[in-house]
């Protein structure tokens, strides 16, 4: 029996917990990325974790025989990679990074809450995914809950890294969706892998300046320090996405988006076992009414885009079907 034979029920079921684990694993990235900036310069770790991110990338398309000329990205597929790189590659892992060196990563987590909502509404601007109005008022109820909590913990009032945050979430969002469409064509693995590999060039001597000036911080770093910079680059910038970017590509951006509003809490509890920060029922409460808000938001209709063929099959010979891993 072929896959287009199953439910249609199944692709979306498996998106979302593809997503999941995706998000289970971005969930760990602020407070890691706290552990590193506590030593190292916050845009040296932003972007030399990219680039180790980008010579795994390289090495996995080496194998898989994705660099031979048939098979690279084409056309405009190059520009919707440098749009994806700079939300996910460069933008978020910046101004997160940044961030982290004036709030904890509990108050982080509040913030970057709200990137669900705003990769929905890149995807609905953007994209051909047009939620319906019971998934708007779910992913708005989820949302509020994330900004009532946030008042509630005191952190309503916006401060020099509220702003940061807020950077980080819309460039965050707006790599999510891009990179999620290109994923239905190139699929999920090389749509990160070409991501990051595209951004190596220009970051690589960036990061050679920045190490050549923080010389003496980077060899007196902890292997505290140097734990956190190692799970963002081979966890948060790599492993991550390759279970985030299929689950797009099997669920839909806007739908699989939604599993974001975990990612608070989870944070939150990576927080208190990281970082030794609190974690209390009220958290637990918001967990909980968050959770029921994803599940409502799943069962809305959502009509998504129809999945294209891919245009880096070779001239000759039969297309090379999309994969989402």
């Amino acid at each position: 029996m072929t896959r287009t034979s199953l439910s249609p029920v199944a692709p979306q079921s498996g998106g979302m917990l593809l997503g999941f684990i995706g998000v289970a694993i971005f969930s760990q990235t602020l407070p890691f990325t706290r552990m590193a900036v506590a030593e190292l310069d916050p845009i040296f770790v932003a972007l030399a974790r990219a680039i180790v991110a980008a010579l795994l990338a390289l090495a996995l398309l080496w194998h898989r025989g994705a660099l031979a000329a048939g098979r690279r990205p084409r056309g405009a597929q190059w520009w919707r990679l440098a749009v994806t790189s700079v939300g996910v590659v460069v933008g978020f892992p910046l101004f997160s990074s940044l961030a982290m060196r004036e709030v904890p990563a509990s108050h982080g987590a509040i913030v970057i809450g709200l990137l669900p909502l705003a990769t929905a509404v890149f995807a609905a601007w953007f994209g051909r995914e047009r939620p319906s109005a019971g998934f708007w008022v779910s992913a708005l109820a989820g949302s509020a809950l994330v900004v009532g909590f946030a008042l509630w913990q005191g952190a309503g009032g916006l401060q020099h890294a509220d702003w940061l945050l807020f950077a980080a979430m819309v460039l965050g969002a707006l790599g999510y969706a891009e990179g999620g469409k290109l994923a239905r064509e190139l699929g999920g693995l090389e749509t990160i892998s070409w991501a990051l590999v595209i951004s190596l060039p220009v970051l690589a001597p960036v990061v050679a300046w920045l190490a050549a000036q923080h010389v003496p911080a980077i060899v007196a770093a902890s292997p505290r320090a140097w734990l956190g910079m190692a799970y963002v680059s081979v966890f948060s910038m790599f492993i991550g996405f390759l279970f985030w970017y299929a689950g797009l590509a099997k669920g839909g951006v806007a739908r699989v988006g939604q599993i974001q509003l975990l990612q608070p809490f989870l944070t939150l509890a990576g927080g208190a076992l990281l970082l030794g920060e609190s974690l209390d029922a009220p958290t637990v409460a918001f967990a909980v009414a968050v959770i029921a808000v994803v599940a409502l938001g799943r069962r809305t209709a959502v009509r998504a885009a129809p999945v294209t063929a891919p245009v880096t099959a070779p001239e000759t010979g039969p297309a090379r079907p999309a994969r989402s891993s």
